[in-house]
């Protein structure tokens, strides 16, 4: 093993650098719907380059538990990826800072029921790890021309623990 990463809680400002925590936390930002709805108003940088457009897609993830074993991460260098439940279950989120053009130590959050992330552009990241059933997800990403997707394996795989 490469080392092993402790989990830790997903905040907002412990996950900037990599992207957004998408939640209704706080007051909201407006409420509409002649008051029975409060709108939590633009909370991820959404981005699909010049020349793609948002898409919106169901993933059916098999769920993991931990202590997990990470051996691969991913990038897309086109367009910002959103993860978002479609259930009030928790799930991992593996982030990488570049180094170079290369992954480099990777940091393990786990989401709170109701939290969603978007990852940046080019943000290496882990594959969807949802830790309980059902594991699904909208995903909000890039639709366009071009490749869109740059893998990475570890040579030795990193433990991921709780």
């Amino acid at each position: 093993m490469s080392g092993e990463i402790r989990t830790e809680p997903l905040t907002r400002a412990a996950f900037a650098p990599f992207g957004d925590v998408i939640e209704a936390a706080g007051a909201p930002d407006k409420i509409i719907n002649a008051g029975l709805c409060g709108r939590h108003h633009d909370l991820a940088r959404l981005d699909f380059g010049s020349d793609g457009r948002a898409g919106i897609s169901v993933f059916d993830a098999k769920p993991r538990a931990l202590p997990y074993t990470l051996d691969l991460v991913e990038r897309h260098p086109d367009g910002s990826q959103a993860f978002i439940p479609l259930s009030l279950a928790s799930f991992l989120v593996i982030v990488v800072p570049d180094e170079d053009g290369r992954p480099g130590r990777p940091r393990a959050f786990v989401t709170t029921p109701g939290q969603a992330v978007n990852l940046l552009r080019n943000t290496w990241h882990g594959v969807l790890t949802p830790l309980e059933a059902p594991g699904l997800f909208a995903v909000v990403d890039r639709i366009g021309p071009g490749a869109n997707l740059e893998e990475y394996r570890f040579e030795v795989p990193w433990r991921v623990t709780g």
